[in-house]
């Protein structure tokens, strides 16, 4: 019987309001619970991928070669936590995350490249840069934290540094994390809300979004000017971090041959998530003839 905006279930009166939020609840906590289940899937499907990178390091170590590894891409791209997958299972003596803060005084005097090499792999060791001297490229050309002349330089003379270090026999491998607009809107959103994350909002992160057509024209002739034979880019698509990751994964795994790689695994790269640097400029060039303007 129903009265009063109450319901009779099983001889007990229920307001329509309890039953309202009743149902929320239930299908808030269901909707937790299928998130966890995908976030628990997607992690147990990187593990085959995992172990790959433990056979990967194991053959550096005993080849005693050196790996580069830059992560490089906007504000909320995915870098760090791609980066604590690659590593999760590694071992720790053999490789190192560096991620460096603005320069000192002192590093202001210093040749440019010269804090960045103080970081770099000795023999059997992985370095994985979280930004690398592409900021010169991008954070500080576009918030002037550089000056025209030390742009200039650095865009013209990056491609023959790099050069160097392949031909000396260093691994490097360089992967630019892209996300769109909105999905970085979402994700600094929520940094702003959850107080696990607020740390990882900075005064830049703020800028971010205002000045997202800058960093979109710098991020073009970023990679337009330094993409090359030796140590081309490789543009990862990351607004799904599951298959970013993944493919980051793959790409770091087709990188070299190594001993014991497990044949079963399937490393072909997702073409809808993994973009050659030559071909991302070749898109973006083709948005501004249809557009007017980058998109990102």
């Amino acid at each position: 019987m129903e009265t009063n905006n109450q319901i009779d279930i099983d001889g007990t009166a229920v307001s329509l309001d309890e039953l309202i939020q009743t149902f929320k609840e239930s299908k808030s906590s269901g909707q937790k619970a299928n998130k966890a289940l995908k976030k628990r899937r997607d992690e147990q499907s990187l593990k085959p991928y995992q172990a790959e990178l433990i056979k990967l390091q194991k053959h550096i170590e005993n080849t005693n070669q050196k790996m580069i590894i830059l992560f490089e891409g906007r504000d909320a791209a995915g870098k760090g936590g791609t980066i604590r997958r690659v590593t999760r299972y590694m071992n720790e003596k053999h490789y190192r995350v560096v991620a460096l803060g603005k320069p000192t005084d002192e590093q202001r005097t210093q040749w440019f490249y010269q804090k960045y090499i103080s970081h770099f792999p000795r023999g059997g060791e992985i370095v994985l840069f979280d930004r690398s001297w592409y900021n010169r490229a991008m954070v500080e050309s576009v918030f002037g934290f550089c000056t025209q002349k030390e742009y200039d330089d650095f865009m013209k003379g990056v491609k023959g540094f790099e050069k160097d270090l392949t031909r000396q026999g260093v691994v490097l491998i360089k992967l630019y994390f892209s996300v769109t607009k909105d999905e970085q809107a979402r994700r600094f959103e929520r940094r702003k809300t959850d107080p696990l994350r607020q740390w990882k909002l900075s005064e830049i992160d703020v800028q971010a979004q205002d000045r997202w057509d800058d960093f979109t024209n710098t991020k073009f002739e970023m990679i337009k000017r330094t993409h090359s034979h030796n140590a081309p880019w490789t543009v990862i698509r990351s607004n799904d971090k599951h298959k970013a990751r993944l493919e980051a994964m793959k790409v770091i795994l087709n990188s070299i041959d190594y001993e014991g790689r497990g044949e079963e695994l399937d490393y072909t790269l997702d073409p809808d998530i993994v973009i050659s640097g030559a071909r991302e400029t070749e898109i973006m060039i083709a948005q501004r003839s249809r557009s007017g303007k980058f998109i990102g």
